[in-house]
């Protein structure tokens, strides 16, 4: 969300002038923007709208690099300057792949590790015997595309907005969107723990109070858990990477998957057996425990309706991340479905990578369309080329701002997959190279699954921005649950398809 609220700044020297006028005239360079919309400056240095006879063809710009363009908040009533007056400076196609591949890496090697865990806890006697657990899966490793990735969004474009500049308003925003995001964990993992439940009462029409107790004990505190951990994290690394003049688009939002799932998914392990251990001793342990999440709630509401952003939020943003966890339900009906044949067993081991990779590269994009519809669009208001029909070659081709990166994401795809279809088989101590099929398939699957999703993100970014949404709170909980749900169909299919081949790459 952006303030709309803007002062006036002081005069400018008539250097400044001349470098402006310059910079105006010159094609190869970017408008001076302001975070809610195009603005220009005149001779007397106040805000005036632009010209809307002049058009100015957006450029893909990183608006972190120099750290003048931090000197001043647009909260705290000044406009930003470039350095010297030429507009933002370009983002080279090395500095982009740079920035994003070290965080990607990362993500991959957690999703790899996650899938791992998965297929060696599935036997243990609170996963043989609660089998509800399973459902709860992939319900609690989306929150990090619900919660984590859309904090590390929201975050990263007050800091290329510049809301971020003075002590005071930094850490409003900062407590309130952590306090909003516990709030948010709270609800999520007894709304999961629920769902579970009534997916396996649908299913085998009786379900234990005390295993519902268990889901929604081990539900609430993984989420709370994981949530307060990762959004720590995830605030130092917004910081850092502003102090260090890296653009967060391009790092938040992996770094905030990097180890997100291999968390989550240890946290839910060790949590589901203490309770088991507990279940039958000490029950009124189970029944604390959901008592204290539920009596913290009015707390995590106080905090956040602090900061006027996360006060929206705590009224608007439910819708989004609950319709996100129900189509990651979907995903993990499917998945459970395939796992219960013991020909197609091998999956458990590829979904997360899959799934993981997918949200990780589209929430990377929807992250950059939002910041940049920030900083240089009033909301409900588009660039020319999005105002038509949508086509899936504007979205890597066009001549908008983020093309370049939408071209990158789609090529790191290929390279990025056939690394960790090898590390998972040498993990699971395989002598030889996967299969030329099972690797095909694994590759088909992905590529397919982060077009749909990248041409997804274009589409759907826009068109909220169109509609007065911020997307940056609605965009990245439906494309990382959309990614869950497409990633999961996809490499089922490619399994069956495997398996009626006789494929043996796929166990």
């Amino acid at each position: 969300m952006v303030d709309p609220e803007f002062g006036q700044d002081e005069p400018l020297s008539p250097s400044d002038s001349v470098d402006r006028d310059t910079c105006l005239h010159d094609a190869s360079n970017t408008s001076l923007t302001e975070s809610h919309s195009p603005q220009d400056l005149n001779s007397n240095g106040n805000i005036s709208p632009v010209n809307p006879s002049l058009h100015y063809e957006p450029q893909e710009t990183d608006f972190l690099l120099p750290n003048l363009l931090y000197g001043r908040s647009t909260i705290s009533g000044s406009p930003r300057k470039d350095a010297g007056g030429s507009g933002a400076p370009a983002e080279s196609v090395c500095c982009m792949v740079l920035q994003i591949l070290v965080p990607f890496v990362l993500a991959g090697l957690g999703t790899v590790s996650a899938g791992m865990l998965l297929e060696v806890v599935q036997n243990w006697d609170v996963f043989q015997e609660i089998t509800e657990i399973f459902i709860l899966v992939p319900a609690l490793l989306g929150m990090k595309g619900n919660l984590e990735m859309t904090l590390a969004s929201r975050l990263s474009t007050a800091v290329n907005a510049g809301r971020m500049e003075t002590t005071r308003e930094k850490w409003l925003l900062i407590v309130g969107n952590l306090a909003l995001k516990q709030l948010q964990a709270t609800v999520l993992g007894l709304l999961a723990s629920l769902l579970a439940a009534l997916l396996c009462l649908m299913a085998e029409g009786n379900v234990p109070l005390h295993h519902v107790m268990l889901l929604c004990s081990t539900s609430v505190s993984t989420a709370f858990v994981a949530s307060l951990s990762q959004g720590i994290v995830m605030v130092a690394v917004i910081m850092g990477s502003k102090r260090m003049g890296i653009n967060p688009d391009n790092v938040a939002t992996p770094m905030a998957a990097s180890f997100g799932d291999l968390i989550t998914l240890a946290l839910l392990v060790c949590f589901s057996q203490w309770f088991y251990s507990l279940m039958d001793l000490y029950p009124h342990v189970l029944y604390l425990v959901d008592l204290l999440s539920l009596c913290l709630i009015p707390l995590w509401v106080v905090i956040s309706s602090k900061h006027p952003a996360s006060h929206l939020l705590l009224r608007t943003g439910w819708e989004p991340i609950i319709t996100a966890m129900v189509i990651s339900s979907i995903g993990g009906l499917i998945l459970d479905k395939t796992v219960s044949n013991p020909n197609l067993a091998g999956i458990i081991v590829y979904a997360p990578v899959i799934n993981g990779i997918g949200g990780n590269l589209v929430s990377i994009q929807s992250s950059r369309i939002s910041t940049h519809l920030h900083l240089n669009y009033s909301p409900g208001e588009v660039p020319e080329g999005r105002k038509g029909c949508y086509s899936p070659c504007r979205t890597f081709f066009g001549s908008g701002a983020n093309h370049r990166s939408a071209q990158v994401l789609l090529l790191l795809v290929i390279p990025g997959q056939i690394i960790f279809l090898h590390v998972i088989h040498l993990m699971k101590g395989g002598q030889t190279l996967p299969s030329p099929l099972l690797t095909v398939a694994f590759l088909s699957a992905s590529l397919i699954q982060v077009f749909s999703l990248l041409c997804a993100a274009d589409c759907m970014v826009h068109s909220l921005w169109r509609r007065g949404k911020d997307p940056d709170s609605y965009s990245i909980p439906y494309l990382t649950a959309l990614g869950d749900l497409l990633g999961t169909a996809l490499l089922s299919l490619a399994f069956v398809m495997l398996w009626c081949i006789g494929d043996s790459g796929s166990v």
